[in-house]
Order: C-alpha cells, then sequence, then structure tokens
C-alpha cells in the first residue's frame, strides 16, 4: 500500500500563501517583515522544523501506546541554522523533556522514535542529522 500525501498552496498577497493539505487543513506561509513579508505565518522553512518537532512527538505518543506505556507529558524545542551563505538548513538540535517515572522505557521508547519519524529520517536523509538532548523528568512542573 502507498500512502498518497497532498498538498496545494494559493497566492493571497506579496509573499503570502495559504497551504492546504486536501484533507481541509491549512496554513498560513507568509515571510518575516525584514524579508519583505507581512509576517503572518511560518515560512516554508519554518514549518519544515516544527513538522520536525510534532512527528517526534506524534511518533513517541504512538510507540507509548503501542508499548502501553504511561507518561505524563512531553516536550519537544528545536532550533536549526541557516547560514546566509547556504540554500537550507545545515544543522539541527533538539531538546526533549519527557514526564515519565520509567526512565529506561522512555529512553527505548525516544530511540525508536528518532529511527521510525518520517520527518526526522527525510532530515537525515537530506544530510541534516539532528542532534537530540533527552531529559526524563519525574514529575511535570
Amino acid at each position: 500500500m502507498v500512502m498518497l500525501l497532498k498538498s496545494s498552496a494559493v497566492l493571497v498577497e506579496n509573499y503570502r500563501s495559504i497551504v492546504d493539505n486536501d484533507r481541509g487543513h491549512s496554513v498560513v506561509i507568509d515571510l518575516p517583515f525584514e524579508q519583505g513579508g507581512g509576517d503572518t505565518g511560518p515560512t516554508s522553512l519554518e514549518l519544515a522544523v516544527m513538522g520536525l518537532a510534532g512527528c517526534v512527538i506524534t511518533i513517541y505518543a504512538l510507540i507509548a501506546s503501542k508499548r502501553r506505556f504511561k507518561f505524563n507529558g512531553m516536550k519537544v524545542e528545536v532550533e536549526a541554522e541557516k547560514p546566509d551563505t547556504e540554500k537550507t538548513i545545515t544543522k539541527a538540535r533538539g531538546n526533549v523533556t519527557i514526564w515519565a517515572e520509567d526512565e529506561k522505557e522512555a529512553e527505548t521508547i525516544f530511540r525508536l522514535t528518532l529511527e521510525n519519524c518520517p520527518v526526522g529520517v527525510l532530515f537525515e536523509n537530506a544530510g541534516i542529522h539532528p542532534e537530540w538532548s533527552l531529559k526524563i523528568e519525574k514529575t511535570k512542573q
């Protein structure tokens, strides 16, 4: 079985566009003021970085559910670098906090998440190997 992913974009004005996933969900994409845009949404590149953070959380939750692992929350922060001399991102770092009692299982699920996150695999295949910092805490603050 092949999953077909669809997207369309419509230019609204200047650099602002609306991107749709063909399932009724849309996102506004724009450039920041300093690049001549109206700053009404993330840039396409920011959306890719946001997609990585969201994918890590989603895949972690899916794997945890399959393994019947209970955790009390999770936070993923991703920071990516795009030097002025490059056309795209060259580095990415992520800080992940998981609130869980079983530290070993939380770490195992995180490792499996990185192996299976499709957006993470996309980054890896593009030559961008995110560095991840993982923190497991017993209680959520």
